[in-house]
């Protein structure tokens, strides 16, 4: 789950991470109230208009714009801002509508640094990445100048060391500014794995970091993604969702008990279970990367669904306009091959199916399954195995 900037910052403010002052606004009269406020505050004109999207690149994309002469200039910004369509490299094409803002006091910057932390399930330990390249795009410096990424793994049993911060931050040549720079830099470090761990995270990023003209370590962008396997622990959660910023369909899926992905390809998949999805991605990838043939979603629909949630499983497939195939891919245990059969065909005769179905069924109630199938009129190419099914579903599309 992500959320956005604002709401990032004000649990970094909770574990005493150092952040500029700032306001959320959802309308153009709040963003002039909040940018008057900081005015007063600071003493000082220049604030930050920021789009508040989930999703990085704001300020290449024109989503982040500086005022310099107080709140009725900051009012024109965020006039331009607010409601626009904003395309950055993490949106896509389509772009994401901005329908928050963010506004924050403006810093004198002496240096924009990268941190992050994240689970690497390599090695089973949290990852603080840290880089002299902040400001940037991250994935750049990776594959460019891989050397400038500085890493340190945290053992889980005895929590992050402060020697370890200490690498980080004379990796980033902190020493060279005022001697209480690197211990605040540890102290932040510090802070930032406590929150890692308690609020469940799977991804921290701030980018920038910055060391300001007093060479004080401010964060001055916040990205926090929580993992969704924590959900039942944090009832919080539901107040910083904001559903405007999800995929409509995963959206409904959640809600509907089912576990929906959406990704890039153009067949729609019908699993149960997490192991038997990924063999099924995969299998359809090892057949159809060459023809351009790839998963467009996979719809796990576990092992205990009803009739009723098959058929509007099936019907979130079907929904997309870039299914151009669907792969029913289906070994019954708990879960009855008939149960997923009546709700197929259920939401194929409601919405008219006009796209190819590939199906492939194994295990409980298998014969009925498949009887219903056959007997239902619509027009199915049935699948011996997964590769049989993987294969014929890339026909379909690719010929």
């Amino acid at each position: 789950m992500k959320i956005h900037e604002y709401q990032g910052k004000q649990i970094f403010q909770k574990y005493g991470v150092p952040i500029p002052k700032g306001y959320p606004a959802f309308t153009l009269e709040e963003a002039e109230a909040a940018a008057t406020r900081l005015v007063a505050e600071t003493g000082k004109n220049i604030v930050v208009v920021k789009a508040q999207i989930h999703a990085g690149g704001r300020g290449k994309g024109g989503g982040v714009k500086v005022a310099k002469n107080g709140a009725a200039e900051a009012r024109q910004l965020a006039e331009k801002i607010l409601g626009m369509q904003l395309v950055t490299h993490q949106t896509g094409p389509e772009g994401q509508k901005v329908r928050r803002l963010y506004i924050e006091q403006g810093l004198e910057i002496e240096r924009e640094l990268y941190l992050s932390a994240v689970v690497d399930r390599d090695r089973r330990r949290i990852a603080f990445m840290a880089s002299t390249e902040g400001g940037v795009e991250i994935e750049k410096v990776a594959e460019e100048t891989p050397e400038k990424i500085l890493k340190v793994h945290v053992d889980p049993v005895v929590g992050l060391l402060p020697f370890q911060a200490r690498q980080l931050a004379f990796g980033l040549g902190l020493l060279k500014h005022k001697k209480e720079t690197v211990s605040q830099f540890v102290k932040l470090v510090s802070s930032l794995y406590e929150l890692f761990v308690k609020e469940d995270c799977s991804l921290l990023e701030i980018n920038p970091l910055i060391v300001t003209k007093s060479g004080d370590i401010v964060a001055l962008d916040a990205k926090i993604n929580f993992d969704d396997s924590g959900d039942y622990r944090h009832p919080n959660w539901d107040e910083l969702r904001d559903a405007a910023e999800e995929d409509p369909v995963e959206l409904e899926a959640k809600q509907a008990g089912l576990n929906y992905v959406s990704l890039d390809g153009n067949v729609g998949c019908l699993v149960n279970g997490a192991g038997l999805a990924m063999a099924t991605m995969d299998i359809i990838k090892h057949y159809g990367a060459k023809s351009g043939v790839a998963p467009a979603n996979f719809l796990d629909v576990g092992g205990g669904a009803t009739q009723e949630q098959v058929t509007k499983a099936f019907k979130m497939i079907l929904s997309s306009s870039k299914v151009k195939a669907i792969f029913v891919n289906i070994f019954g245990g708990i879960m009855k091959c008939d149960v997923i059969a009546a709700g197929v065909v259920a939401a194929a005769k409601d919405l008219g199916l006009k796209v190819p179905l590939v199906v492939r069924l194994e295990g409980t109630n298998v014969e009925l399954g498949r009887k219903i199938l056959n007997e239902s009129g619509l027009a199915i190419s049935a699948a011996n195995d997964m590769a049989d099914g993987a294969q014929k579903i890339v026909r379909a599309i690719a010929g």
